[in-house]
């Protein structure tokens, strides 16, 4: 099967003059239509500065990011971000519905089409009745997921989450785990998730993709066999889930302590 993420030999500093840094240092890999993949690594190794190349907001310095067999020069049709601070990537002067609406600027469809769409992903996303409440009208849970909603309607065919849920609480966090796989199943979207919960990575993901410290390469990518449907409290007793999660976080510790 083709990839529809195809990561090879990127390279990619940040800053100026002396203060330059490789961030990224030939990383490579690949992401299949459906999967849902979780990258993880040591604080700082540049998770979110991958994730931006990715995404086509930054250029690499080397090597190629390609979406659907096109090189990504900049942000791609067919591909969505949901980022960390849901509070200053919302528009606070639109409501919740307008705000899903703007996730289509690019979809060519007449606005009550629009409309109509974007009732349909609240309604998924759990927010029926919400649609005219503001953004800061509503928990902190509610607005990721009008972010969710609004990545699925551009139509992405990737979803691209930066730590997406780590601004809300426990509860919450769980229940917008389950939710996203729900939607990535439903809508058929291939997702990569950027955390720094190996639990989370290891409960969401087909593959775990560990990174090394600066400048970040792919130490291990793993596969997850865990059966789906998956379930909070089963799936996380389950020994082949458990054994998984030892391995990731051993690994993170080893670089930590290398340090």
């Amino acid at each position: 099967m083709d990839a529809i993420l195809d990561v090879r030999n990127v390279q990619k500093a940040l800053g100026q003059g002396a203060a330059r840094q490789t961030i990224i240092g030939d990383l490579t890999f690949r992401a299949r239509p459906g999967e849902f993949l979780s990258v993880v690594g040591p604080s700082g190794c540049g998770k979110t500065t991958l994730l931006m190349c990715l995404a086509g907001l930054y250029g690499v310095d080397a090597g190629s990011v390609s979406f659907e067999q096109q090189e990504v020069k900049a942000p791609p049709a067919g591909m969505s971000v949901v980022f960390q601070d849901y509070s200053r990537s919302l528009l606070p002067w639109k409501n919740n519905l307008d705000n899903v609406v703007f996730g289509m600027k690019r979809v060519a469809a007449p606005a009550e089409r629009k409309q109509a769409k974007a009732r349909e992903l609240l309604q998924a996303v759990g927010l029926a009745g919400y649609e005219t409440h503001f953004p800061w009208q509503v928990s902190g849970g509610m607005q990721q997921r009008v972010a969710i909603a609004r990545g699925l309607a551009a139509q992405s065919r990737l979803l691209l989450l930066d730590e997406p849920l780590a601004a809300v609480d426990a509860q919450t966090r769980a229940e917008l785990q389950d939710l996203l796989l729900d939607l990535a199943r439903r809508f058929n979207q291939t997702c990569l998730l950027v955390t720094h919960d190996v639990d989370e990575a290891v409960y969401m993901a087909d593959r775990v993709i560990v990174l090394t410290r600066r400048p970040t390469r792919v130490l291990a990518d793993l596969e997850v066999a865990l059966p789906k449907p998956r379930d909070q409290l089963a799936t996380r007793e389950r020994p082949d889930y458990l054994r998984l999660r030892h391995e990731v976080i051993t690994m993170i510790r080893s670089m930590r302590q290398a340090s």
